[in-house]
């Protein structure tokens, strides 16, 4: 901070104090703003949903809700999403993946915004955060914490860095059905009860294939930047129609998937189901009707509206009708 003082003369006694004061606040602000912008609140959603949600179906098959495991997931949860961001932030720009040709939000580093190593120090710092989210977990619930926790700190670098990054390889769909669907949810419900029940994997399925929309939605947009970068995402491989069929499937079987609640004992749980399809549709109109460009930055917001509304008539399903 005192290196900017002089480079803008601000060190000098005869500045009005008041000035320092100012510049002070409005540089804290914008390093605010800045990190924020890395962090991409916009998909946070992918990492509340599963805890959001999981801990509703334990409470429906338990009874059970242990308020302080909550929050240490959830926290935990948010960390790991927003250090993957950050990594992710800081990895495309030094391998040359966003480009003056992007068409989603700005990225920090790419835009000089920040620097790398500041970065990456973020996100390390939140995966510290992840970790002591972790300690509390284990001490309640043994070993099977570690064994979710440590692949999930590593993928948080590994989906774009590491010898063998899934987002560059086509396997950022089913990175995020596996560890933001599958893992987290049932995860999720084992913190709480310390079961893994078959319903748990059920809806984990269903909310990673609705995070995975987010995915498959900015993949296309970015499609021709991705190309050009050597990201070989699905879309990259496959071409645009093969993109659009994707998220078309994600979306139908999410819904259609639901009927195995009437086939668990939970037929009022299928009716989460319901502003799915409607939302999807939408979205599928989208990808279909609209090029790449920014208005697929609209149906990536609408993407994470439809995952917040599963989860609400999730959580009324379960707690209203029974």
């Amino acid at each position: 901070m005192q290196d900017i003082f002089a480079r803008y003369k601000f060190y000098r006694n005869d500045i009005d104090p008041s000035l320092k004061t100012g510049f002070i606040r409005c540089v804290t602000l914008t390093a605010l703003k800045t990190c924020v912008l890395a962090a991409r609140p916009k998909t946070l959603p992918a990492a509340i949903v599963p805890v959001w949600v999981g801990c509703v179906l334990a409470w429906r098959l338990s009874g059970k809700f242990d308020l302080l495991l909550a929050i240490c997931t959830l926290v935990g949860s948010i960390a790991i999403q927003v250090a993957t961001n950050f990594f992710n932030d800081a990895i495309d720009a030094r391998k040359g993946a966003d480009t003056a040709r992007r068409l989603g939000p700005t990225r920090v580093t790419a835009s000089g915004m920040m620097k790398s190593q500041t970065v990456m120090k973020i996100a390390t710092a939140f995966l510290v955060v992840a970790l002591s989210c972790g300690a509390v977990l284990y001490q309640a619930r043994g070993w099977p914490i570690i064994a979710i926790g440590i692949p999930s700190l590593f993928l948080a670098y590994g989906y774009t860095g590491g010898p063998f990054p899934l987002a560059y390889r086509g396997m950022g769909e089913l990175f995020v059905i596996g560890f933001f669907g599958l893992i987290a949810v049932s995860g999720t419900v084992f913190i709480q009860m310390g079961e893994w029940p078959r319903e748990a994997l059920l809806l984990g399925f269903q909310i990673g294939l609705l995070s995975a929309i987010l995915i498959s939605i900015n993949n296309l947009r970015d499609r021709e930047e991705d190309a050009t970068t050597g990201k070989r995402t699905l879309a990259v491989r496959f071409g645009p129609k093969f993109a659009v069929a994707t998220i078309w499937l994600e979306v139908k079987v999410a819904v259609f998937s639901g009927l195995g609640w009437i086939a668990f004992g939970h037929p009022s749980l299928a009716i989460a189901g319901a502003p799915v399809f409607l939302l999807g549709l939408r979205i599928i109109w989208g990808v279909l009707t609209f090029p790449p460009g920014p208005a697929f930055n609209r149906l990536l917001a609408l993407g994470g509206i439809q995952l917040i509304f599963f989860a609400a008539a999730f959580h009324i399903a379960a707690v209203v009708i029974h």
